[in-house]
């Protein structure tokens, strides 16, 4: 299959200084992830599981499968939306780790998988912020809440 085929690939980085280890429990332990990303988690990520992601706020959940688990190395999930994400934890130094999320497999026509591709890249550029500011200087930003805030539900 041709690149242009295969529809649109998001991928964003981030360097954060923090070990590797450090890094991959924060994405792999829902109580540090729902500090920076979901507000809820049905559990810890392990291999040949799926999990419930929730975004309360929002009243929107995803329900992923947890392909691979390489500790400190990647980690590989399909979304409910047949969508896959892959992160990938590449050390520095012993307190440097550089992060790289890539998000491939977007339904529909060209311009609806372009537009969910352009979703899904700001949304990873948030995530990362806030585990950024989390993990460097212990600082919750609320980034994905207060991104819509005139989404949220029940308000």
């Amino acid at each position: 299959m041709k690149a242009e085929e295969q529809g649109p690939v998001v991928k964003t980085e981030m360097l954060i200084r923090r070990p590797v280890h450090e890094v991959y429990e924060a994405f792999v332990d829902p109580t540090v992830t729902t500090k920076f990303w979901f507000t809820r988690s049905s559990g810890r990520l392990e291999e040949g599981t799926s999990i419930l992601w929730e975004w309360e706020m929002y009243g929107v959940q995803d329900t992923v499968f947890v392909h691979t688990l390489e500790p400190n190395e990647r980690i590989l999930v399909h979304c409910s939306d047949g969508t896959t994400v892959e992160w990938r934890f590449v050390p520095r130094s012993e307190q440097e780790t550089f992060v790289t999320i890539t998000n491939t497999g977007f339904p529909g026509s060209q311009e609806e998988a372009g537009q969910q591709a352009l979703d899904a890249m700001g949304g990873y550029t948030m995530v990362l912020c806030g585990l950024k500011a989390l993990l460097e200087h212990n600082v919750l930003l609320n980034l994905v809440a207060d991104k819509a805030p005139d989404a949220h539900v029940n308000r």
